[in-house]
């Protein structure tokens, strides 16, 4: 089994089929900190309504006094303009309570917002390595910005849409029932209540739609990216056609579902629009019959039509909300599952920082596997005294890199220890674990940015004078200034604009900025050619000094000076010893050697172990 490739499924939270109330509690703290701003903006919202329900009343009496008066040119220019003064008040009171509740619980929404994302992010980084090699990196994105998109869609809908019409329906309802009939009432609580039942009845169904639409957005979004990540192999084996099949595929059910999920849509809008001039045409149809009864004037038919438009041109838009709330609610609870991941490797409680003196490192009888009943390393027992460097040698898939997974903490093992001047490094904390380590891998993978920043990344604070300087130890300086832009000069994505040797030693000029106390090198020279892997060996030896080294390799060639050296084949030590003590003992790190002075390069001497073992 490839000892990078773990293969035990990770167990995940089922993704959510019906949002429900748990994105409002996971919400509630953020809210809460902003707790003064929000009681601020409910009065102003509050005082918005009220004003903007004293819009019909004022209009009300200005068209009475008109009509009582019809002979008195004095009463028809006095009365009303004192009447208008009031109405254009209100009017401007409305505006002005809802600009300043906007005002007040903008911050709200957007530090709420800031908050979630800037944690969703550090908690992706504390989940463990076994998650991050079976995420898919296009789909769980498009989640997770779909997730924070919604945050402030449904604070804003909550605030800016619901709440004021509530507000608003209850002062109206009040109005007519304590003013009128309670026909009038009975009508438009009615209506409001066949609308609500329609929309949410309606739209229960359409989610299916919606959820089916999204997941099928999700999936054409993950095939795009993991084309794009693999650009050079589509290109090499020439499928641009097969990929942009593989991808239409995902687009035509994705049109499907969204066709299906607009249709839906026209459906609702259309029942909800019946319903609505139903009961606009029966209210005004009984203020009628009340002004030709007598029983009611002018104005009053003026009011009742007034406060019908007024309140259910907030309730046509409110279907549109709904819908957009009850998204917001399967989007945000799609983007909590993540923070619901627990922790495969986590700090104990009130975990101590590392304390390294003699950077002495000691595995004892550690036993790990990836998948449960198949283990990788057996047992695996010995020390690097502090200050030397120990090798580690043998076939893939024998646990070589799983050693330097298992040191950063990457995994932990299912039994035994490992320990650090004494400290079990699964009781300290994994900041300060791995600011001890300095560690190149195999397979380096660089940031989108400049040679100088993957350089300085290491040590972010170092100088110009430092990173040169660790370039220079990694025999990648002179490459650098042959550069245009010298350490300016972009890496592209992964770094696709260096070569292999290249980004190597730019992994290697990292590790040594970083300057810790002890080095992991993971096959730190398989991609460097003879010159420049026996320049680099020396830079290593150099960097190695006084320094606790492990180094993971194939090639024995860079191998040679560690003063011990340990031969790993299924997962357990074969043997161990310096060089010349392994070359005497003529076993299997003797045959690694002979078949590596051959000179067979077509057949590295890692794999052909397997046949003379």
């Amino acid at each position: 089994m490839p000892e990078h490739a773990p293969r035990a499924p990770q167990e995940q939270a089922p993704l959510p089929t019906r949002p429900s109330l748990a994105a409002l509690r996971h919400l509630a703290p953020y809210l809460w900190q902003y707790r003064l701003r929000v009681v601020l903006a409910l009065l102003m919202l509050v005082a918005a309504k009220v004003a903007n329900v004293g819009v019909p009343l004022v209009l009300k009496h200005i068209v009475d006094d008109l009509q009582l008066q019809p002979g008195d040119p004095r009463a028809a220019l006095v009365v009303p303009v004192a009447l208008l003064v009031a109405y254009g008040a209100l009017r401007a009171s409305v505006s002005l309570f809802t600009e300043l509740r906007e005002v007040l619980f903008s911050r709200v929404t957007q530090g709420a917002v800031r908050r979630i994302a800037l944690q969703v992010f550090q908690h992706l980084f504390s989940l463990s390595l076994r998650y991050h090699l079976q995420r898919q990196t296009g789909g769980m994105s498009r989640d997770i910005e779909r997730g924070t998109r919604s945050i402030s869609s449904l604070i804003s809908y909550t605030l800016y849409s619901i709440l004021p019409t509530l507000v608003e329906m209850s002062l109206v309802i009040g109005i007519l029932i304590v003013r009128y009939d309670w026909w009038f009432a009975a009508v438009a609580l009615g209506a409001l209540l066949l609308y609500v039942s329609f929309t949410i009845w309606v739209t229960e169904w359409r989610t299916s739609l919606r959820r089916a639409m999204n997941e099928q957005d999700s999936g054409a979004n993950q095939r795009a990216v993991d084309a794009l990540l693999n650009y050079e192999t589509v290109k090499i084996f020439g499928n641009e056609s097969y990929e942009a099949a593989r991808y239409d595929d995902k687009l035509r059910s994705w049109m499907h579902a969204a066709v299906l999920s607009q249709n839906s849509l026209s459906l609702l809008n259309l029942g909800q629009n019946l319903i609505i001039a139903s009961a606009v045409t029966l209210l005004v149809w009984r203020a009628t019959v009340g002004v030709v009864a007598g029983t009611m004037t002018l104005g009053d038919l003026v009011l009742v039509n007034a406060f019908m438009i007024q309140l259910y041109a907030p309730l046509g838009f409110l279907g549109v909300v709904y819908r957009e709330l009850r998204q917001a609610l399967t989007d945000i609870e799609r983007m909590f599952l993540v923070l619901q991941q627990e922790r495969e490797v986590a700090d104990v409680v009130a975990a101590p920082a590392l304390r390294v003196v003699a950077a002495t490192l000691r595995f004892e009888d550690v036993h790990f596997g990836y998948q449960p009943g198949r283990e990788v390393l057996r047992g695996l027992s010995f020390e690097i005294p502090g200050g030397t460097t120990l090798a580690v040698v043998g076939p893939s898939g024998a646990g070589k890199s799983t050693l330097s997974r298992l040191l950063l903490r990457f995994y932990d093992p299912q039994r035994g220890r490992i320990l650090i001047d004494g400290q079990d490094i699964a009781s300290v904390t994994q900041s300060s674990l791995r600011a001890a380590l300095g560690v190149v891998p195999q397979d380096t993978v660089l940031f989108n940015d400049s040679i100088g920043y993957n350089i300085a990344y290491g040590r972010p604070s170092a100088s110009q004078q430092e990173i040169e300087q660790a370039a220079r130890a990694a025999q990648i300086h002179e490459f650098i200034q042959r550069q245009p832009l010298g350490y300016a000069t972009q890496v592209g994505e992964r770094g696709l604009k260096l070569s292999g040797g290249e980004k190597q030693r730019v992994a290697i000029a990292r590790a040594l900025l970083k300057d810790p106390p002890l080095l992991v090198f993971d096959e730190a020279t398989s991609q460097l050619d003879s010159a420049n892997e026996r320049a680099i060996q020396a830079q290593i030896r150099l960097a190695a000094r006084n320094r606790t080294t492990l180094i993971i390799a194939h090639r024995l060639s860079t191998v040679v000076d560690a003063q011990q050296i340990l031969v790993l084949a299924d997962g357990r030590i074969q043997e161990r010893g310096s060089h010349a003590e392994l070359l005497a003992a003529g076993g299997l790190y003797a045959r690694m050697w002979d078949l590596q002075r051959q000179g067979d390069a077509s057949d590295p001497p890692a794999s052909r172990l397997l046949e003379v073992a």
